[in-house]
Parts: structure tokens; C-alpha cells; sequence
């Protein structure tokens, strides 16, 4: 579920990727559904029909809320990602529960009572954000530190030093670090 809170935070918040200015989804239908069935696609979602407009705008505002974690745990600041965190846990009312389909095996699930798909997605993702930042995960929720870049990450490395999310952010900054070096030469 943490792959998933990446990729609704960095598809449909708004800010900056890779030097670039980022735009959220317009708020009409056809932006909303179009962008947020892009965000579901990335994350294994079996692609299908757009998801309602309504699930839609509630999963590009819990992108928002999400965004709020992660900036916080980036900034050193627990207290108050965990506080964001505890919010979404208690308005999804998630639940953990072991789901299985069709010729898949059983699988943990964070579903509330309201089995809606953006619920569902809010309440796991809460709750990966939850076993995150009550683990040693806790450190490793980042933003990207290249400039005009704020699109977020969990770090996997061993070391736990990762700075940006992608790569092609990492080598922006080192080659503007060589120009910068060969200018003052």
C-alpha cells in the first residue's frame, strides 16, 4: 500500500516533477476520472471502466492528506504525520480482513464498512502509512530534494540515503553540481 500512496500523491497532487511544473486533475469529471483511473492502472488496478466521479475526488483529496504525511515524516516531524495518519485511519474506519478472489490467494485488506473503491484504497493506504511510520520505515517516507522537484518516495535503499525520487532527478542535480564545479575552474 505504500507504492500505491506514492503514486496517488505524486499523479494527482499538484507541485513539481523533475524541474517541471506539475498540474492536479482539473476538477471536471473527465479530468478527474481520467487521471485518478491512471493512478489505479499504475498500481496493478486491473484497468476497467473509470472509476465514478465521486470515488474519483475522494481519492485525489485523501492524495492530499497523504501528501501532508509525507511531507512531515520528510521533515522529521512524526508527531504530526501520525496525527494525519490517525485522521485517515478514523474517517476510513479501516478494518484489516483477509480477502481472496477468484483463483488469487488470500491477501490482507484494510476495507471499512463502506466497501466503496475509494474507501477501500483510503483505508489501505492509511494503513500502510501507519505500519510505515510505526516501524523503522518511519525515516525512509521522503520528498525529493532536487530542486523544483516535491514529488514524494519511500526509500528501499539499504542504507537509507536516498534523497530523490527518480533517478533522472538524481542525475539533474549531480549534473548541475559538475557544471557548477567546472564553471569555477
Amino acid at each position: 500500500m505504500l507504492a500505491a500512496s506514492v503514486e496517488y500523491v505524486n499523479r494527482l497532487t499538484p507541485g513539481y516533477s523533475g524541474g517541471t511544473a506539475y498540474s492536479a486533475p482539473a476538477d471536471d469529471p473527465e479530468s478527474v476520472t481520467s487521471a485518478v483511473a491512471d493512478a489505479l492502472t499504475a498500481i496493478g488496478y486491473p484497468p476497467s471502466s473509470r472509476p465514478p466521479v465521486d470515488d474519483s475526488r475522494r481519492l485525489i483529496r485523501l492524495a492530499q492528506r497523504m501528501r501532508v504525511v509525507f511531507e512531515s515524516a520528510n521533515a522529521g516531524d512524526l508527531d504530526a504525520a501520525a496525527a494525519e495518519i490517525n485522521a485517515l485511519l478514523r474517517d476510513t474506519n479501516a478494518r484489516p480482513q483477509l480477502d481472496r478472489g477468484r483463483d488469487r490467494p488470500w491477501s490482507l485488506h484494510f476495507h471499512g464498512p463502506d466497501e466503496q473503491l475509494a474507501n477501500g484504497w483510503a483505508a489501505g493506504c492509511a494503513a500502510g502509512l501507519a505500519l510505515a511510520v510505526g516501524s523503522d520505515l518511519a525515516g525512509r517516507l521522503g520528498v525529493c530534494a532536487a530542486p523544483h522537484c516535491d514529488r514524494v518516495f519511500v526509500d528501499t535503499s539499504k542504507n537509507g540515503q536516498r534523497r530523490f525520487h527518480s533517478p533522472q532527478c538524481q542525475s539533474r542535480v549531480k549534473a548541475a553540481a559538475h557544471r557548477a564545479r567546472q564553471s569555477t575552474n
